[in-house]
Formats: C-alpha cells, structure tokens, sequence
C-alpha cells in the first residue's frame, strides 16, 4: 500500500469499504444517525444493541434506552440502511455491573452515577471487546464527544456543542479504549443538526425523544428500585440538625441525597435547611445551613488519567474540575497521592459535593480531558 494513501473519515489508510466499523445502537436518534451516516460513507457497518436489563415493564416507556421498543428500532434502523444488526443478551452483566452498585451504593449514603459505569464496564468493555471478536477495525458510538489526534496518540476532547457534551460521563474511557473508539456526533454544532441528518436518510427515530431518565428506573423513582432491589432499605430514622437536635422523622435514607432542601417534611423553621449529611451507620439525616454545603478538598480514587506522562510524575496540577455534570468546570489543583488516589482542592468552594459523584479533569485551557475520578468520604 502506497505510503500517501489517504486516511478515511475514520483515520485508517484505506478505503471505506474495506474498514469494518461496529456501531453501538441504543435505538435512539444519535446512535443512529452515525450508524447511517456511516453506511452512507461506505463503511462496513455492523449494528449492536444490547439487552441489559427486563424490559418487560418498560416496554411502553419513551425516555429509556435499551428497551425493548429501542430494540425494535434499532432493528429497523439497521434494515432500512441495509447493514447487519445483533441484539446481544448482557442482562446479568449489567445487574452485576451496574445495577447493583448502584443500589449499594445508595444504602452506603452516596449519589451513584451509574450510566457512566455502564460505559466503563459495559459498553466500552465487553461491547468492545465484542466489537473486536466481530474483526471491526474501530467501535463508534452516538455520544457527544469529540476524539482528536493530539502528538502523541489519541485525545479526548469535549463536544462543540456544550449543551450536549458527555464528558462528564466519559471521563473513565482509557488510552487503549479511545484507541479504538469513534464519536461522529461531537463535532456537531447542536441536536437539531443530528434530527435533520435523521430525516435526511428518512430515520423512523428522527423525531424519537431523547432519553432522560435512567434506563433501569421506569418511572424515574430511584428510591423504589432500591426498595425493590435490596428489600427493607426505607428503613425510617431521625432528621437531626448538626447541633443535635432532633426535628422530625425521614421515611428511610434512600429518598435523600446531599444538598436537597425541598420535600424533608420539617417546615416552619426560621432558616432554611439543607441535607449535608447522610449518617448510615445512625441512620440519620443530617440538617444544616446552606453555607456547611461548601466543600474547598475533595478526595479521589480509582482516578483514570489520559492527560499524557505519568499522573503522579507531577506533584501538582492545575486544572479545571467539574464536580457534577450540570455544573461548569473550575479551577481547581490536584495532588496525586498514588496512581489512583489523589485530593483535589477547588479554588472557589463548590455546594453539595457528594460521595459516588464523578469529579472530571479538563485542561485549564482548550477542550481537552485529563480523565477525572470518583469523590469519596475519604480516610
């Protein structure tokens, strides 16, 4: 093969027809718009969807992904565009891998964010690792995120449309898996851009809502999954004020979260209460005033650093972090404490950092993404 030969849209050094490209269809309008879009260029296109959890009861939901209407989609999809599609049975691995963490980790007072540990240890482990069974030379997906080819290998960048960047979400996606991946959608200036491809290749999804909701939680109750999940776990107990007092009764720890304010059914108190605190152990939740929501040190582990060089080669960093996905990034500093752990202090003091939420590191200048990790209540 020449040594000029020119790389294809997907960055290999030959033609279109001849790279196999595993696109993962959750049904909705993004993942199939690239996997259109992609058949549209001459790609091998090989559709995947997966099952992952009884969609029984969500058969006639609209905002979940993976259902089984998102499965009849995809399917249709696939057969309009005249490119082979599987529907692959990953039920079990999700619940182990997702679902109940995700449980545990309410019981244990955290705020789980589990569509990012489906990417990690589903989506972009077994799919991929499918993907590369089916001999696909890359795996691309519908999310809004972009890869560039930075000087030394591939980057992570976020989406040009920040009211639908995925960054947050994606933090977790290692050197070898961004590798491999592809994100058509990223450099998309907004959403309508995405629907009007959809009717321009006549996609049945073009108009489909998009997904809000968790896609194992049907109704959006969190707290009635859990119950149904881990029986018992709406044990009551007592609202407590931090300086002791008690001031009425919570109807059990997994309907509250840090930093909530409405719905604690403690009204006609001169000062508005937040929740700063949830103590499993007491099973207690504690009240307190806004101002004992801001946090300046936060603490990290299983951090996952795509930054360059090694992560505890550099004793401080400065960054911007982003401690919730609706939240901006801001500037912050992280110290690595080992190749996984690490603290990082916010510049400015942030409100309701939680346990079990995602703390992700961006560039302090461009769209780059370092990686990020996961906060914690620390040692």
């Amino acid at each position: 093969m020449p040594l000029d030969t020119a790389l294809n849209s997907l960055g290999f050094a030959k033609p279109a027809s001849e790279t196999r490209v595993v696109v993962a269809m959750s049904g909705g309008v993004d993942s199939s718009v690239v996997a259109a879009q992609l058949k549209e260029e001459g790609y091998d296109v090989v559709g995947v969807t997966l099952q992952l959890y009884d969609h029984g009861a969500a058969l006639a939901k609209k905002g979940a992904c993976c259902a089984g209407r998102d499965i009849h989609d995809a399917r249709r999809v696939a057969e309009a565009m005249g490119f082979p599609h599987y529907v692959l049975d990953y039920e079990n691995t999700f619940r182990e891998a997702v679902i109940d963490e995700f449980a545990d980790s309410y019981l244990a007072g955290a705020t789980p964010v589990p569509c990012i540990r489906c990417n990690e240890r589903v989506k972009f482990k077994d799919l991929l690792a499918t993907a590369k069974d089916l001999d696909a030379d890359c795996m691309a997906t519908g999310h809004y995120i972009r890869r560039e080819m930075g000087e030394v290998g591939a980057e992570l960048h976020s989406a040009a449309d920040a009211n639908r960047d995925q960054s947050y979400f994606l933090f977790s996606t290692t050197q070898e898996q961004l590798d491999y991946l592809r994100f058509p959608l990223g450099g998309l200036a907004s959403k309508a851009e995405t629907r009007a491809l959809a009717a321009r290749y006549g996609l049945s999804v073009a108009d489909k809502p998009d997904s809000q909701d968790i896609c194992f939680v049907p109704d959006g109750n969190y707290a009635a999954v859990i119950e149904k999940l881990r029986p018992g776990a709406a044990e009551p107990g007592e609202i407590a004020h931090v300086d002791g007092r008690v001031l009425g009764e919570h109807r059990g720890l997994i309907h509250y979260t840090v930093g909530q304010r409405r719905g604690l059914g403690i009204g006609g108190l001169d000062e508005p209460l937040y929740v700063v605190k949830l103590d499993v152990e007491a099973r207690r939740v504690i009240v307190g005033p806004k101002e004992m929501l801001a946090t300046r040190r936060v603490p990290l582990r299983e951090i996952n650093w795509i930054g360059g060089g090694v992560f505890t080669d550099v004793a401080e960093r400065e960054v911007l972090v982003r401690v919730r996905s609706t939240r901006p990034p801001a500037p912050a500093v992280i110290r690595p404490i080992s190749a996984t752990e690490a603290e990082v202090e916010l510049l400015s003091p942030e409100q309701g950092v939680s346990p079990g939420q995602a703390c992700v590191f961006y560039a302090p200048e461009g769209t780059r993404v370092l990686g990020g990790g996961w906060i914690w209540k620390g040692r």
